[in-house]
């Protein structure tokens, strides 16, 4: 074996093994060599080599968000870094451990016109939740700050950033490898057996609120699946006087949850939305997709806002009033024994209103022209259950919300920051590590900006992306004011661009479709196993989504 000479890049590698580091996704370059050299010749470590640092960054974000463990991102010095920092932000504000190494020059080259220099130390600091800048010489001093730095990344969930200089040389190898003994883990998992029950006195005081009230709502946002969240939110059913609302990526389905929430509340009129204002609102999840949810809340304002998670609390509504910091999971445990039914038809009204918009979603559908709107509808039926979906941003997690999604798939989608530009890398990185086949529906737009995700030689046979090309960024077309600014061509973005060629650069099965026959015929065989992932573009008519989707709110009413 070779291990790097240099006894930073030694000390560095050592900590990670001992704090249980076991995937290190690498760009390459010249200054982090040494650190290169090591992860890729210890046999603890598995290693991936990604160029793009941007592709990178968020290939081990993906990784990350399945296993729920850090994963080391590690580049050269420069620029280079600078380039993880859009995976860096949608980590820290979607709760993913992340671990940024960064090879760096001595501080004596910085700032003097060296070459691929920049500030390094704290570049990430308004978006990480710890920075340790290590030194040469301080073997001590580093291990405390590396072992710092990767428990604050498992227990907080969240990126950090660890910057090690190198002086040159860089290409020196030995045969020994330093070895730092095991440290042992206390993983923060939200589990029961592990928190700190809330004082049941207190408890109650919040529980007597909630039993005096008629119209409580509880609304999930973002959320991993969870068979027991799921079996505690169903327990809400139980009250009438509880209407449960949850999203695609909420992960959490019933046929008596507002699982479409823009579906029921878009069309609802000024006096049929005062009719849902909640007395109380109660959260649980992160971000939330839905807008108009959020302008419903922001309007008509709940008397109280809990919201329940053991880290923090957003105040989106503009009217928080308790953060409750356990898990979900704990308070419903505790809360359910000091709860008791009221009478109300809050629920009943909501779930008929849901079964009324269900109707007359079906029957819009039967007859819908050839468009994005009728493209999901067909899609969403076809997706296999028992699988990992991964959704791009913008327009395409927006479409998703209007359907039903079978209990047996898993949703993800890249909500902390809402950017399109990683979710391919994103999904391709969750894809390389699960055994359940990931398929990924994205938008135009977002599939050609992050066409480097593509430049991967780790793409499961597995792995299928779905591509609804409108040329251009539809969604602008859909929200107020683009369509009317006589620019709509600098936010539609039209481009004539079709994915064929990068397919056949980069090694995947192509198909298309621009008919509902054509579709219909190519997703018969599209989930069947392959020698190579595959992709099927679907090219809709952008003259008329938008008018698709107009009608289509207009009629559910």
């Amino acid at each position: 074996m070779k291990y790097p000479k240099n006894e930073l890049a030694q000390s560095v590698i050592a900590s990670c093994i001992a704090q249980g580091i076991e995937q290190v996704v690498i760009s390459p370059g010249s200054r982090n060599a040494p650190l290169t050299i090591g992860f890729t010749h210890h046999p603890a470590v598995k290693t991936y080599s990604i160029v793009d640092e941007r592709c990178a960054a968020f290939v081990a974000l993906g990784i990350a968000q399945q296993t729920k463990k850090p994963v080391v991102v590690l580049c050269t010095s420069g620029s280079a870094l600078l380039n993880y920092y859009p995976a860096v932000a949608e980590a820290y504000y979607s709760d993913i451990p992340l671990v940024i190494l960064s090879a760096d020059r001595p501080a004596h080259l910085i700032d003097i016109g060296d070459g691929q220099t920049i500030r390094q130390k704290n570049v990430f600091e308004s978006h990480s939740l710890y920075n340790a800048n290590l030194e040469e010489n301080k073997l001590h001093e580093n291990k405390e700050l590396l072992e710092t730095a990767i428990r604050i990344s498992l227990n907080q969930k969240g990126p950090v950033h660890i910057n090690v200089p190198f002086d040159e040389p860089l290409y020196d190898t030995v045969s020994e490898m330093l070895k730092i003994p095991k440290v042992k883990q206390t993983i923060n998992q939200d589990t029961l057996g592990e928190e700190t029950p809330l004082d049941v006195d207190f408890l109650q005081s919040y529980a007597n609120r909630w039993n005096m009230a008629e119209k409580k709502m509880v609304l999930v946002g973002s959320h991993d699946p969870d068979a027991l969240l799921q079996t505690q939110l169903e327990h809400f059913l139980k009250d009438p006087s509880v209407l449960v609302f949850t999203e695609t990526i909420s992960n959490n389905r019933h046929s008596k949850f507002i699982n479409q929430i823009d579906q029921l509340i878009i069309p609802l009129e000024e006096e049929s939305l005062k009719a849902f204002q909640p007395e109380i609102l109660l959260t649980i999840g992160g971000m939330v997709v839905s807008k108009k949810i959020k302008q419903f809340l922001r309007k008509y304002q709940p008397k109280e806002h809990w919201h329940v998670d053991s880290k923090k609390a957003w105040d989106s509504y503009h009217c928080l009033t308790k953060h409750f910091k356990i898990s979900p999971q704990l308070f419903f445990s505790q809360f359910f024994f000091l709860t008791k039914n009221k009478d109300s038809n809050y629920q009943e009204q909501g779930v008929q209103l849901k079964e009324t918009r269900q109707q007359l979603h079906a029957h819009f559908l039967e007859k819908v022209a050839f468009s994005d709107l009728k493209v999901f509808d067909i899609v969403l039926q076809s997706i296999p259950k028992d699988c990992n979906l991964q959704l791009s941003n913008s327009s395409i997690v927006r479409y998703s919300q209007f359907f039903e999604i079978s209990p047996g798939i898993r949703v993800f989608c890249n909500r902390g920051t809402s950017g399109i530009d990683g979710s391919t890398s994103t999904a391709i990185g969750a894809a390389m590590t699960t055994k359940e086949s990931t398929f990924f529906i994205t938008g135009d737009v977002s599939f050609f900006y992050d066409s480097n995700a593509l430049w991967n030689q780790y793409i499961p046979s597995n792995f299928r992306i779905i591509l609804i090309n409108n040329d251009g960024g539809g969604i602008f077309k859909i929200i107020p004011g683009p369509k009317n600014s006589e620019v709509l061509e600098y936010f539609e973005t039209p481009h004539g661009l079709e994915a064929s060629f990068l397919c056949a650069m980069h090694n995947l099965e192509y198909e298309s479709a621009e008919t509902e026959a054509e579709l219909i015929d190519s997703l018969q065989s599209f989930y069947n196993e392959s020698s190579m992932p595959k992709l099927l573009e679907i090219k809709t008519p952008s003259e008329i989504n938008d008018l698709v989707l107009q009608d289509y709110l207009n009629k559910i009413k």
